[in-house]
C-alpha cells in the first residue's frame, strides 16, 4: 500500500505528506488523552457526573477528529478552497442561529445543541476563515485589479461582528491577529500596518470602557487585589508545587478546586503532576509543528498554499500561546483551549480540520502536479 512504485492514493499521500509533522500532532493527541485522564475526574465528580465522563467523551471526540484530519489531508488545494467556503457558510449560519435561540451561559451565547450534541460554531469558522482570507490575498497578489483585499476585510468584519455579539473577545482577538499576520505575509503597505494597529488599539480601549467583563479581567490582571483571581492564582501554585519533575500522576492538588482544570487550565495540571519538563516538551511540540509548517509553506510555489498553510500554522500556534500565557499569568485570563490537550468536542474536531488542511497544503507534490494546478488556475478562475 505504501510502495513508491505502486501509485495508489494512500501511497501518494504517504510519500508526500510531512510525516514528522503528522507524528508531532499525533503525539499531542496522545498527550491530551493522558492529561484528560489526569485532570478531568475531579471536575466530573464535583458536578455530580461519573468520574470518567469527560475523559470518555474526550477519547470519543478524538476518534472522528483523527479521521477528519487524515481525510482532509488527502484533499487538493482546489478541494480545500471549496470545502472551506462551505464550512464557513454553515458556521456563520450556525452562529446567527446561536445568537437567536442559543442558551445564555455566563453572560454569552456561544453554544447550540443539534441532535443532542453541543456545538460551538465559532470554532469551525476559524480555520475556514483563514483559508478563505488566504485565497483572497493570493488572488489580490495575482490580479491587482480584483478587490480581493476589500472582500477579505468584509469577511473579517462580518465574523468579528458576530463574535463580539456573542460576546467572545478571546476568539475575536485571535482572528484579528491571524488576519493581520496573513495581511503582513501578503505584503501590505506600511500605512495599512499603522492603520490596523491603531484600529486594534482603539477597539481594545473601547472594549475596556464599554464592556464590564473585559474591564474586570484587565483590572484583575494589572492589580490582582482588585477582584477574584482564584483560578489564575491556583494555576500558578500548581507550577510552584510541580517543580521540574512534578508530584506524580494523580497527585495534583490544583485540579481538585480549579473549575476549568480539564479545559482552560489543563496546562497547569500538567505542570503540577508531570513537572515543567513535560510543559517544555509540549511547548517544543507546538513550536515544531508551527515552524515546520511555516518552512514547508514558504518552500511551495503556489501562493494560495503558502498563505493558507502559514495562516493555519499561525492560528494553531497563537491559540496554544494564548492558553499557556493565561496559565502562566502573562496575559489577562480568557477562555481558550490548548490544542488537542484541553477537553472540548467542537475545539478538537475543528483543530483536526485545520491541521488536516495544513498537512494537505504542505505536501511535497511533484513539480508536474503543481504545474498542472497552475495551468488550470490560469485557464479558469478559482471556484
Amino acid at each position: 500500500m505504501i510502495s513508491r512504485e505502486q501509485r495508489t492514493p494512500f501511497s501518494e499521500w504517504w510519500w508526500t505528506v510531512d510525516r514528522l509533522q503528522l507524528a508531532a500532532i499525533i503525539a499531542l493527541m496522545l498527550a491530551g488523552i493522558i492529561l484528560s485522564l489526569a485532570a478531568s475526574p475531579p471536575v466530573a465528580t464535583r458536578i455530580g457526573l461519573e468520574p470518567f465522563h469527560f475523559f470518555n467523551r474526550h477519547v470519543l471526540f478524538l476518534l472522528p477528529s483523527f479521521i477528519v484530519m487524515i481525510g482532509v489531508s488527502f484533499l487538493s488545494p482546489r478541494q480545500i478552497r471549496r470545502t472551506a467556503l462551505i464550512v464557513f457558510a454553515v458556521s456563520i449560519a450556525l452562529i446567527v442561529v446561536t445568537l437567536l435561540i442559543g442558551p445564555e451561559v455566563k453572560g454569552s451565547r456561544r453554544w447550540i445543541t443539534l441532535i443532542g450534541v453541543n456545538i460551538q460554531a465559532s470554532e469551525s469558522a476559524k480555520p475556514a476563515f483563514v483559508v478563505l482570507a488566504a485565497w483572497l490575498f493570493a488572488e489580490s497578489a495575482k490580479r491587482p485589479e480584483m478587490p480581493a483585499t476589500s472582500m477579505a476585510l468584509v469577511l473579517l468584519m462580518m465574523l468579528v461582528s458576530l463574535l463580539v455579539m456573542e460576546p467572545d473577545f478571546g476568539q475575536t482577538m485571535l482572528i484579528l491577529m491571524v488576519w493581520g499576520a496573513l495581511f503582513f505575509i501578503a505584503g501590505m503597505r506600511m500605512i495599512w500596518v499603522l492603520g490596523l494597529g491603531g484600529a486594534a488599539t482603539a477597539g481594545l480601549f473601547a472594549a475596556y470602557l464599554l464592556v464590564p467583563h473585559v474591564a474586570g479581567r484587565i483590572k484583575r490582571f494589572m492589580n490582582p487585589a482588585s477582584g477574584d483571581t482564584f483560578q489564575v492564582d491556583t494555576a500558578m501554585e500548581a507550577f510552584y508545587n510541580g517543580g521540574w519533575f512534578g508530584l506524580g500522576p494523580g497527585e495534583g492538588i490544583a485540579k481538585r478546586s480549579l473549575p476549568d482544570s480539564h479545559t482552560d487550565f489543563v496546562f497547569a495540571v500538567a505542570a503540577e503532576e508531570f513537572g515543567i519538563i513535560l510543559c517544555l516538551v509540549l511547548l517544543a511540540l507546538f513550536a515544531f509543528i508551527v515552524i515546520r509548517a511555516l518552512s514547508r509553506a514558504y518552500a511551495t510555489e503556489d501562493m494560495f498554499a503558502r498563505f493558507a498553510a502559514s495562516g493555519l500554522a499561525i492560528l494553531f500556534g497563537v491559540q496554544a500561546a494564548i492558553n499557556m500565557s493565561v496559565n502562566l499569568q502573562l496575559i489577562p485570563a480568557k477562555g481558550m483551549t490548548l490544542p488537542f490537550i484541553s477537553y472540548g468536542g467542537s475545539s478538537i474536531v475543528s483543530l483536526a480540520y485545520g491541521v488536516g488542511m495544513m498537512l494537505a497544503l504542505t505536501r511535497q507534490r511533484p513539480r508536474t502536479e503543481m504545474e498542472s494546478i497552475g495551468d488550470a488556475n490560469a485557464a479558469r478562475s478559482y471556484a
